[in-house]
């Protein structure tokens, strides 16, 4: 399997640092480690609050996986991500 760099554009509906605080938890690094995925870049955009960008790195669809597992959607969803807002894209 290859490498595979997804970004997700997405909005929140709290501040940065609280949706980061929830992405940051240890419950979802330990999600993360166990699959795989490595973040690369979390930031907000300049000049809207409310736009988030996620870059993680794993193999072959595994952040999209675990972003569709209807088991991880609340916990999404507690940080404010907003969940149909979001537009993943992936690259080789």
């Amino acid at each position: 399997m290859s490498l595979e760099t997804t970004v997700f554009r997405f909005k929140i509906s709290l501040p940065f640092e609280e949706w980061a605080a929830v992405y940051d938890s240890q419950e979802n690094i330990q999600m993360n480690k166990e699959r795989g995925i490595v973040c690369l870049y979390k930031g907000v955009k300049k000049d809207d609050p409310t736009s988030l960008i996620l870059i993680e790195q794993d193999e072959e669809s595994k952040s999209i996986a675990m972003f569709e597992d209807p088991a991880v959607k609340p916990l999404i969803e507690s940080s404010g991500h907003i969940y149909d807002s979001t537009v993943m894209t992936s690259y080789f």
